[in-house]
């Protein structure tokens, strides 16, 4: 990885971008979609060759999932760049203003953060995903994605750099790192005198990596151990619908459901309603005592650990609970601050749920898998942060930027 070249091919292509218009990113923009499913066949192709290495290296099924690009996942993929499109430039934005009393005007406006890195794993839409929202908010992205993708990878970024530059910017606002050794993620990690943020997406690891070693800002994304709660007033049929579509709709992405918490007065209804709906899709469920008291020897014994892994997989941990308070303080404590969910009837158990857990995303009677930035408005997402600076929850182009000052005066010194 020729970090320098790159480096300085983004700083070049910043000062281009950074003062773009809406109208020339709109078109990039527009230029990127239409790009994707012209090209759907020759992406496609470039995606089975890494489905194929999948299979052969072992790669679980959930995972080959979250590989897979067919052509209605490329259709979407051009419709996510077309919402970006359609959302208000943020850039320039006036976010707030004043006058002081020595009549200088001040105003803080909003401006790109400049050169994204963006680090991630096996889902190459993230590619398109990232690109376009970085583009949209004025960002030149680098990309790192995992060998694993990285033909389907190269194959998307190569016709997203081709289209934004027949539009008249700079290529090299997209520019994708095409050796997947853990070096050239360790040289993305130091490239402090280019780039300006550093967002992981992808597991565990690959995130704790890039916090514990980077030398550039990072916003830390990703990881979900996200929880439902069943309250002791709980609709017990829209309690296992939840569940089961938090759990089996995509069990390999973040904002998939992996335990479930039941209030001991509703235990001995709800979970066998639950139990048969996950059987649908034959989840395996890891309970504790009182779950397999209820369930029986079905249930596999959960350990210490199951309740804080993140399975990405049709597997559920399952745990009764006293009393919302003792959920509350479960959620606390193996929670990853991604997101969580109460199904209730009661608005005061909702309220208190909801001021309680300290996560980026918390649903009263709803899937967690809404979690995303499509699903809230945003347009397509370059992931899910669960710190608190710079942002927080599904990251849109709002959150891709800075602000500064601009002072107007007419001659005051100080």
């Amino acid at each position: 990885m020729d970090t320098v070249k790159m480096g300085l091919a983004a700083k070049a292509a910043e000062r281009i971008l950074g003062v773009a218009g809406t109208g020339v990113k709109n078109r990039a923009l527009e230029a990127m979609a239409e790009a994707l499913t012209a090209n759907a066949a020759a992406i496609i192709a470039a995606n089975d060759r890494d489905i194929a290495a999948g299979r052969e290296n072992g790669m679980k099924d959930s995972l080959i999932d979250r590989l897979r690009l067919t052509p209605e996942r490329i259709a979407g993929m051009a419709e996510g760049i077309r919402q970006v499109a359609a959302l208000s430039d943020p850039i320039g934005e006036i976010i707030e203003g004043s006058v002081r009393p020595n009549g200088m005007k001040i105003q803080r406006v909003r401006v790109p953060l400049g050169v994204v890195g963006i680090i991630f794993e096996a889902r190459p839409n993230v590619t398109s995903d990232a690109a376009a929202l970085c583009l949209k908010s004025g960002n030149v992205c680098i990309l790192r994605g995992g060998k694993e993708a990285i033909h389907s990878n190269m194959a998307i970024a190569d016709v997203l750099r081709r289209a934004v530059e027949s539009t008249g910017l700079p290529a090299d606002c997209i520019q994708l790192v095409s050796d997947t050794s853990r070096e050239s993620a360790n040289e993305m990690m130091r490239m402090s005198g280019y780039l300006d943020v550093l967002i992981p997406r992808g597991g565990a690891g690959l995130i704790r990596a890039v916090v514990e070693n980077s030398t550039v800002p990072v916003i830390e994304t990703g990881v979900g151990n996200c929880h439902v709660y069943v309250d002791k007033t709980a609709d017990i049929p829209m309690a296992a619908n939840i569940i089961f579509n938090a759990k089996t709709s995509r069990p390999s992405v973040c904002n998939a459901i992996e335990t479930i918490l039941v209030h001991k007065d509703i235990a001995d209804q709800a979970l066998p309603v639950i139990k048969e709906r996950l059987a649908e899709k034959n989840v395996e469920i890891r309970g504790c005592e009182r779950t397999r008291a209820i369930l029986g020897d079905c249930v596999i014994p959960a350990t210490e650990e199951d309740y804080a892994t993140e399975f990405l997989d049709y597997i559920l941990a399952c745990r009764v609970v006293d009393s919302l308070d003792d959920a509350i303080d479960h959620i606390a404590k193996y929670s990853t601050g991604h997101s969580e969910c109460i199904v209730t009837s009661d608005c005061f158990s909702a309220e208190k749920f909801t001021s309680a857990v300290d996560s980026a995303a918390v649903y009263v009677n709803c899937s967690t898998r809404f979690t995303d930035g499509g699903e809230f408005g945003l347009g397509a997402e370059i992931g899910i942060s669960t710190q608190k600076l710079h942002a927080r929850g599904p990251m849109g182009i709002r959150q891709l930027t800075s602000s500064k000052f601009i002072i107007q005066g007419d001659g005051q010194i100080r």
